[in-house]
């Protein structure tokens, strides 16, 4: 066992995980001094090597050591890694996604946590992802249950993209998409892309086909999970049409428990809109009214959906007169619809309509002069899935 054989096992001993981004300098010193402690030991005149001190606290690192051939992962590490294959997949095949997509979400677990589901991480992150709570990933029980993990990153969840929102996903490098969800530093995307090889094998020995048929979006619109996702449940339409004349302020009121009031809602979309919008929010209309309103997600997986959710009796169909604060619905030719929320004056906050990806405050006709969309009506600001 040379010295760089040595490194790779004092960091595997000592539970150090590979992340998208620099080792901390803490564990690299103490890897090092460990390898030296080793070597110093070989080299000592009449020295015998003794276990009786030797521990192995490292998650999942008993009986585990690098293969002598390509420095891969045997014994528990490899059960780990290979049973945990097996959940992301079937997480991917429930969901009606293709086999690329598991081998995508394997190569991004890979280099987070070595496919192993770790209970500690950078920060508060845990996981066979390295989710985060504080980042709106679920709470640290719920990413540290690997279905869940899994579809969230499939679906996203919070405010975070899931694969299903990368655009072209299935015909780009598999390690550039990984990179897309996980968001590491600049430096460390190339990581990923170097996962591959090793990750067909496990899949192989898991008995995963990475070249299962699938649909980039698979049937997300079924799914049984905790917390619907508020990702990709919007749709738009390119096609300029007429709309139905301009939009006047209602005087309706109505008192519901959101965490925020409507004024604080309309301030808030306001202010994270035009030049303070972030480019986060492609497709992602229906996320953005719920956040609006302080909602970390609607529990609804579509946009026009979330208008048959309402309770029939605030549903008002094609009228044009919502009051400020009301909730607006578009059938835009696409399964998901739209919606955004009215700030008053003919205005609303919408995403997509002038800028892909960012909120802007437009005219609410817009969206059928432009989109050729067809108006549905509007809802008090109700959300009886949300959390």
């Amino acid at each position: 066992m040379d010295n760089k054989e040595l490194l790779h096992a004092a960091l595997q001993a000592s539970g150090a995980v590979k992340k998208g981004f620099a080792l901390k300098a803490a564990v690299i010193g103490g890897a090092v001094f460990f390898v030296l402690l080793l070597l110093l030991g070989m080299m000592a005149p009449g020295g015998t090597a003794s276990a009786v001190g030797c521990t192995d606290t490292g998650t999942g690192t008993d009986n585990a050591s690098p293969s002598s051939s390509r420095g891969q992962a045997t014994g528990s590490v490899r059960k780990q890694q290979v049973a945990n294959a097996k959940i992301i997949d079937g997480v991917a095949a429930k969901l009606g996604l293709p086999g690329r997509a598991t081998l995508i979400a394997l190569m991004a677990a890979m280099q987070e946590s070595t496919l192993q589901n770790l209970n500690y991480g950078d920060r508060d992150s845990v996981g066979l992802f390295q989710q985060r709570p504080s980042s709106d990933w679920g709470t640290r029980a719920q990413i540290l249950d690997p279905k869940f993990a899994a579809e969230s990153f499939f679906k996203g969840r919070g405010t975070n993209e899931g694969l299903i929102h990368i655009k072209n996903w299935q015909s780009r490098p598999p390690g550039d998409v990984a990179a897309d969800i996980e968001k590491p530093d600049e430096r460390y995307r190339g990581l990923y892309a170097g996962h591959e090889p090793e990750i067909r094998g496990i899949a192989k020995e898991a008995g995963i086909d990475l070249n299962r048929k699938g649909t980039a979006t698979g049937n997300t619109g079924s799914s049984d999970t905790t917390q619907a996702s508020t990702r990709g449940e919007c749709g738009t339409q390119g096609t300029n049409g007429k709309g139905g004349g301009k939009f006047s302020d209602g005087k309706q009121v109505w008192t519901l428990n959101n965490p925020r009031s409507v004024p604080e809602a309309i301030a808030w979309a306001k202010s994270h809109a035009g030049a303070n919008s972030s480019n986060s929010w492609y497709a992602r209309c229906l996320a953005f009214t719920a956040i609006v309103y302080g909602w970390s997600f609607s529990g609804v997986d579509y946009a026009i959906d979330h208008y048959t959710v309402v309770p029939k009796d605030m549903r008002h169909d094609g009228d044009r007169h919502p009051p400020p604060g009301a909730l607006m619905y578009w059938d835009t030719g696409h399964r998901a619809g739209h919606i955004a929320v009215y700030l008053g004056d003919g205005k609303i906050a919408s995403n997509d309509i002038l800028r892909s990806g960012y909120i802007d405050v437009v005219d609410a006709d817009l969206i059928e002069t432009k989109w050729g969309a067809k108006y549905v009506g509007w809802t008090p600001p109700s959300f009886p899935r949300g959390g």
